[in-house]
């Protein structure tokens, strides 16, 4: 019986509003951005700090002073700087939410690797949601424009948030993001992100609890 589902997703394809539908259908609690002020309250920090760190790798002199310091070059950086919140610490948080969200069932589970975390469960069902680039970029002037600052060029910002979560998935689970085996399911968001959950619903055996909400 399937009791968790993961949503991997390019940036712009919907697939956050998709897990949206399905969690909020099946009565699940939904994992994903809103969960990040409950994280930097577990962290002791700032929700714009969390989320400046989520799912992103720290850059490579960061990584490499922390290694410097842990093989004994004190004098590199100072202790404070290293033990300062970073994506590492973020990272370890979200597997740690992922693995307790996993133990307790019904819910949906946005990114940041629980493909990969939740791999070797038999009770998690794992999704990636994808669209052509038109497509994205369609929907981040659209319905997803909210996720576009003003300023930004959607197609851009598309193809660096998809480097960054690749990063993310290679650093943390040497795992590529875009490898299907990983899946049970690989859907274009382009039938709509209503028809894409009810799909998802049927592949996995589940039953919706809430109806689905008319086309507009």
């Amino acid at each position: 019986m399937i009791r968790v589902i993961t949503i991997s997703r390019e940036f712009g394809s919907g697939g956050s509003e998709v897990a949206r539908i399905l969690a909020q259908r099946l009565g699940w609690k939904l994992i994903d951005d809103p969960l990040v002020a409950e994280i930097a309250q577990r962290a002791d920090v700032s929700p714009d700090l969390a989320r400046r760190y989520d799912e992103c790798v720290d850059p490579w002199f960061h990584r490499m002073f922390k290694a410097l310091w842990h093989g004994g070059y004190e004098g590199v950086v100072s202790r404070g700087e290293l033990n300062a919140f970073d994506a590492d610490a973020m990272a370890e948080l979200w597997t740690r939410v992922i693995r307790e969200s996993a133990e307790l069932g019904q819910c949906v589970i946005v990114g940041r690797g629980a493909q990969c975390l939740l791999q070797s469960r038999k009770d998690v069902f794992h999704v990636s949601v994808f669209a052509e680039m038109e497509d994205r970029v369609r929907n981040l002037r659209g319905p997803l424009r909210r996720h576009v600052p003003p300023d930004a060029d959607p197609r851009a910002l598309a193809e660096e948030s998809d480097q960054r979560r690749a990063s993310y998935v290679r650093r943390y689970f040497g795992e590529d993001w875009k490898d299907y085996h990983l899946y049970h399911m690989v859907i274009n968001s382009a039938v709509g992100f209503e028809a894409a959950a009810t799909a998802i619903l049927l592949a996995a055996g589940l039953t919706a609890r809430q109806p689905a909400q008319p086309s507009t």
